[in-house]
């Protein structure tokens, strides 16, 4: 259990570090975004484990990914700025 659960925040700290250092104009400040994978990752991990209940290594961490992932994905902006017309035009 232990093992799993430092696995995943290395994982998810990981990932949260590839994504801020590729996209640093897409995603906000980095205080921000590392914390959100390690939270993301030991949620998954947590959450494959409960589903799973005694799940192997290996697919647990395949959670803590997954989650990991969709947990940045929501703190990207948008790339090009948005053309937004006014209601009178």
């Amino acid at each position: 259990m232990f093992l799993e659960a430092l696995g995943s925040a290395i994982l998810g700290l990981t990932l949260a570090w590839a994504a801020a250092h590729r996209l640093p104009h897409r995603l906000p400040a980095r205080a921000l975004v590392l914390p959100t994978g390690v939270a993301g990752a030991l949620f998954g991990a947590f959450l494959m484990s409960t589903a799973l209940d005694a799940g192997s290594l290996l697919t647990v961490l395949f959670g803590a990914v997954i989650v990991s992932v969709a947990s940045l994905s929501l703190l990207l902006r948008p790339a090009g700025r948005l053309r937004r017309r006014s209601a009178t035009a």
